[in-house]
């Protein structure tokens, strides 16, 4: 057993030095102007990408931490790549930062798309950048315009949200199929996920899981659930958001 610890070592060592010695050997021939040509290349690559961010999250909204990392992340990519300037070093190194997860706040799995699109710049600008600048413009060009038409049009909305609806009632008012037919007129589709009293057992909170049509005027739906629970609170919030609805 020792003896198999100390050989897995000792070959991880190697594969380790010896990728090291490719990355020092390979840096020595990389000129100054060859680096400064793909770090410049990031940065206006990264600028694009993140004002196409900017432009496609408008309504939905955004933070500048997320901006500034797609900004950064090309030129970072591709810096690293020149300096390597070795394909197979290049994969051994994008080995070693598979061990690496990219943490952020959870959020809309599209800023993944963003990344990717921002980390595959960076590669582009760093291996064939130097020879191929036509073509790290013709990728961002195309990508580009697919997540611009895709935010104009609209291309995949649901006609539903995911929404939880919270309502509280009276001890005494029967719950079983009160809301039925605002729900059926309002939403595609419900459950009730979760009931419970409160305060001290003379009010219940009911909680759904609704799917609402984004046609919905919500003001509407909620004014008419407070008709039938005696005007006692309703709370709607994205599904998202639902950890919020259980808030002593």
């Amino acid at each position: 057993m020792l003896n198999t610890i100390t050989n897995v070592f000792t070959s991880t060592t190697s594969e380790i030095s010896s990728l090291l010695s490719d990355i020092t050997a390979a840096t020595g021939t990389v000129s100054v102007s060859s680096m400064l040509f793909a770090l410049i290349l990031g940065v206006v690559m990264g600028f694009l990408i993140s004002l196409v961010y900017v432009l496609t999250h408008r309504k939905s909204g955004y933070t500048q931490s997320y901006v500034l990392t797609l900004l950064m992340l090309p030129p970072i990519v591709a810096i690293v790549l020149v300096m390597i300037n070795s394909m197979a070093s290049a994969l051994s190194l994008a080995g070693v930062f598979t061990l690496c997860r990219y943490r952020t706040v959870p959020g809309d799995p599209k800023d993944i798309t963003y990344v990717f699109f921002a980390m595959a710049t960076g590669v582009i600008c760093g291996i064939n950048g130097g020879g191929h600048v036509w073509f790290v413009f013709v990728f961002f060009a195309i990508i580009a315009a697919v997540l611009i038409l895709v935010e104009v049009f609209r291309y995949g909305i649901c006609k539903t949200s995911s929404m939880t609806l919270k309502v509280t009632i009276p001890e005494n008012l029967n719950y079983i199929g009160l809301f039925d037919d605002i729900l059926a007129q309002n939403t595609t589709s419900w459950h009730l996920k979760r009931i419970k009293t409160t305060n001290f057992g003379s009010l219940f909170e009911l909680i759904y899981s609704i799917q609402l049509k984004n046609d919905v005027d919500q003001k509407k739906f909620m004014d008419e659930i407070r008709k039938r629970n005696g005007n006692l609170t309703v709370i709607l919030s994205l599904y998202r958001y639902e950890d919020q609805v259980y808030d002593k």
